[in-house]
């Protein structure tokens, strides 16, 4: 029992390590397997848009782990959102803010908005909180393939392209789906992006 504890504890310190250092990472989210990296880096995000063969005129969620985190990547957190958040506390819900702060262009969309998830995933919560900042979570596969529900789905090119898997408990034997995604308006409207 001790010897699994102090194995968790190295792996999340070499997964904050791995952060630190610029470095991408794939690892289980509230949602579905995510590749991600240092989300106020913008070295590292670049790297997740070559590993994924993506467009970088298609930006990324980014994951937090507090509400006081939240509020030092948005240029301003409308009422509605910490309302939204209260009321989905137990489905994972991400929320579109008009304006980012604090973060790379290729993070954001082109309109200035970003896509923010406050987790309530133990190990993500935990991560994000130990590294102090904002990580990127996009799905773990090439852009077009399916995503992965467990470790076992994401492709072995995407595996060998990415510094570091966090090796925890997989999670395949829940129900994983992508989070709920709600666009809010300066006006303080909100519209359903998906379900």
């Amino acid at each position: 029992m001790k010897s699994d504890k102090l194995l968790q504890e190295l792996q999340m310190l070499n997964c904050v390590k791995v952060l630190e250092r610029g470095e991408t990472l794939l690892y289980p989210t509230d949602t579905i397997w995510g590749l991600g990296c240092d989300a106020t880096n913008k070295e590292a995000v670049s790297k997740v848009y070559r590993i994924k063969g993506r467009s970088e005129d298609k930006s990324f969620i980014i994951l937090v782990s507090s509400m006081d985190m939240l509020k030092q990547y948005v240029e301003e957190l409308p009422p509605m959102a910490c309302d939204l958040i209260d009321a989905m506390n137990e489905t994972p819900l991400t929320i579109i803010y008009p304006k980012s702060a604090n973060l790379p262009d290729n993070v954001t969309a082109e309109d200035g908005s970003i896509a923010i998830r406050l987790v309530n995933n133990i190990f993500c919560a935990d991560l994000i909180s130990r590294f102090g900042k904002p990580i990127v979570s996009t799905s773990a596969n090439l852009s077009g393939e399916p995503s992965p529900l467990c470790l076992a789905d994401i492709s072995p090119q995407l595996i060998s392209s990415v510094d570091h898997i966090a090796i925890v408990e997989d999670s395949s034997a829940r129900k994983l789906q992508p989070s709920r995604i709600i666009r809010l308006e300066k006006s303080g409207m909100f519209s359903i992006i998906r379900d």
